[in-house]
């Protein structure tokens, strides 16, 4: 007998129950059809024009955008071109949105890199006075101090300014101090504290004060925000560095200018009251070469600066690029990390970034080679028998005092090399090519593991080439150039990289030769050692494939827009990467534009150039745009 279901007290058969529901499910679409928009008040646009017959859907016509997720969304512009937005054929667009999969999305352009906007950098002034007569030697040996000073502040993310007199002199209160009968020192110092005041503030330092200390360091990360609320200067460091706002410097000047001890004052701080000032302890990061630390801690340049100052200048800008490349080499403890994914095929196109580690992991040049910073009596000199470890890993490691240099290839130039072929047609690219973005997953599937997808990857990769942490603790370049490390690098770590003995002959800090550089550690586990028949026709293969990747010959774009479009996310990072490096050089090169107008050139590339003395910027020719 069949079982018999109750509702409400009622005993119902199963084909009634059916029957039951399906009334139930019309009576609901009923009242949501009819019901429910009834209830919903008309305004009086709308039901006017559905009187007069005139309601209508707007129309696109050819605007329609080809948005898969939305195909009835209208076209809309491009992102205007920023100013200097373009370099060596690379182009950008800096937004705040930068950390996108692919760049395309937000500039509507396959070609233009999306980047992160650049930070505002806090300008830090330094006095030089031009009017002291010196001799050709000695005013070189200034510039070429003055450049170590502007090289080590701007790689620490601040834009450093040489003024001098002429800033002083468009000072309202000059007049007022040419009238005075004070002490030479007083009145020097009064021109500083002009001309620093006619900048509207900031900060102040001495040519011989310079950061010693990692990019992440506490105190040089406050002085980098350019927030200063009152007027600061800092324990032990005398007149050597001073912060503080327009309004606060200004009233200070007013009262040196008008105490009655500025008759006897020797400097600006014995001019005005011990309250003007916020004395802070904290100068650790910070290292001052004054005349009484030369004198006690570096005999050797204090006898040389006694035996002629421009020896002891030079001297003594030896010793502080030993100690600046020094304590670089000191925050990356664990060495430096050259990737080499797919190390059966990739020898010879890392090996510029190789000889890059090479000469970075190099002792410096110095006057007294077992030396350490004032600031960091218990450093760890660079000894040339024990350098720093360079490794060739084929995966990307995230790890505390490790410095990674990156080339990244097109992937037109890693397919020619992995697959041994001079020559790729579209054919090859369908049939053979089964992996896609191989190099985004081999370099970070030890980091991401491996069932990621490579818009994911390509977003690691954009945080490791252009984030807070890592754009100070990597370097990322391209494979598609003749050189691929360029000649400006002493900008960007902050002290000058001794120069590899082949380029140009002339280095003071040479690199030693193959048989005494430190050998790079590689471990099996990073993969195979290349086979001699491999390496043999690495060179003819990359220059192949440099030789497509330039082509205009329309065979030559096919298959090279055929590979960046079986490979975005690989496509992606190699055009971040181009163009990241390019805007840092843009950066430089339009400040270094302006300064040269200023303080006659003093310390600018231009003056070392007809000294003879390397700069680097002047040595990036056009040969190195792409």
């Amino acid at each position: 007998m069949p079982k018999q279901r109750a509702i409400l007290g009622l005993r119902l058969a199963p084909r009634r129950i059916s029957f039951l529901l399906v009334l139930l499910g019309f009576f609901a679409l009923f009242t949501l059809l009819f019901t429910l928009p009834s209830a919903i008040p008309t305004g009086p646009s709308l039901s006017k024009s559905i009187a007069d017959h005139k309601f209508s859907i707007p129309k696109y016509k050819d605007k329609i955008s080809s948005s898969i997720l939305n195909p009835f969304r209208p076209a809309s512009h491009r992102p205007p071109e920023q100013k200097n937005s373009t370099y060596g054929g690379s182009s950008w667009y800096s937004n705040w949105n930068w950390r996108s999969p692919f760049s395309s999305s937000i500039t509507l352009d396959e070609n233009r890199s999306l980047l992160p906007p650049l930070k505002d950098r806090a300008s830090i002034y330094c006095y030089y006075d031009t009017t002291v007569q010196r001799d050709k030697a000695t005013g070189e040996a200034d510039s070429a101090l003055l450049l170590t000073w502007r090289r080590a502040w701007w790689a620490q993310g601040f834009k450093p300014i040489i003024l001098s007199p002429a800033e002083a002199m468009n000072n309202p209160l000059y007049d007022e101090l040419q009238r005075l009968e004070v002490e030479p020192g007083f009145k020097k110092d009064m021109m500083r504290w002009l001309a620093w005041e006619n900048m509207g503030g900031g900060l102040l330092a001495h040519h011989l004060l310079l950061p010693m200390a990692a990019h992440e360091d506490p105190m040089l990360s406050f002085l980098r925000r350019g927030e200063y609320p009152g007027l600061t200067r800092w324990e032990g460091f005398d007149n050597a560095l001073f912060a503080g706002p327009k309004i606060q410097i200004a009233d200070a000047i007013i009262q040196a200018l008008r105490t009655p001890q500025k008759k006897t004052a020797k400097d600006f701080i014995a001019a005005v009251t011990g309250d003007t000032f916020r004395v802070d302890p904290s100068r650790d990061s910070l290292a001052f070469y004054d005349t009484k630390t030369i004198e006690k801690t570096y005999p050797k340049v204090a006898e040389a600066m006694a035996a002629s100052r421009e020896k002891g200048l030079k001297s003594l800008n030896l010793l502080i690029n030993f100690h600046l490349h020094n304590t670089w080499q000191d925050a990356f403890s664990n060495g430096i990390a050259v990737l080499k994914p797919m190390p059966a095929h990739t020898t010879h196109m890392i090996e510029p970034a190789l000889d890059l580690a090479t000469r970075l992991a190099t002792c410096s040049d110095s006057p007294m080679p077992t030396s350490c910073p004032p600031n960091i009596p218990k450093c760890t000199p660079c000894v040339s028998s024990h350098p720093m470890k360079i490794a060739t890993p084929a995966r990307y490691r995230n790890t505390t005092g490790l410095y990674t240099i990156g080339t990244v290839p097109h992937p037109y130039t890693l397919r020619t090399l992995d697959t041994q072929r001079e020559t790729l047609d579209i054919a090859f690219v369908r049939r053979e090519i089964k992996k896609r973005d191989e190099w985004l997953y081999l370099v970070f599937q030890e980091l991401l593991g491996t069932g990621i997808s490579g818009s994911v990857r390509v977003v690691k990769f954009k945080d490791a080439v252009a984030g807070d942490y890592a754009a100070s603790h990597s370097l990322w370049l391209t494979a598609e150039r003749e050189s691929v490390v360029p000649h400006d690098l002493d900008w960007w770590f902050g002290f000058a990289v001794p120069t590899n003995a082949t380029d140009d002959g002339k280095s003071e800090t040479p690199v030693p030769g193959p048989e005494r550089r430190p050998k790079p550690q590689h471990d099996p586990a990073d993969g195979p050692v290349p086979a001699d028949d491999d390496l043999s026709r690495e060179p003819r293969l990359l220059d192949r494939a440099r030789e497509v990747f330039r082509s205009k010959i329309d065979s030559d774009v096919r298959v090279r827009s055929a590979i960046e479009a079986w490979n975005l996310a690989d496509t992606e990072a190699w055009r971040f990467a181009r163009a990241f490096l390019a805007r840092s050089r843009v950066e430089r090169m339009k400040w270094e534009e302006e300064e040269s107008r200023y303080a006659g050139g003093v310390g600018s590339d231009a003056d070392n150039a007809k000294s003879g003395s390397s700069s680097g910027w002047l040595r990036w020719g056009d040969n190195d745009e792409d």
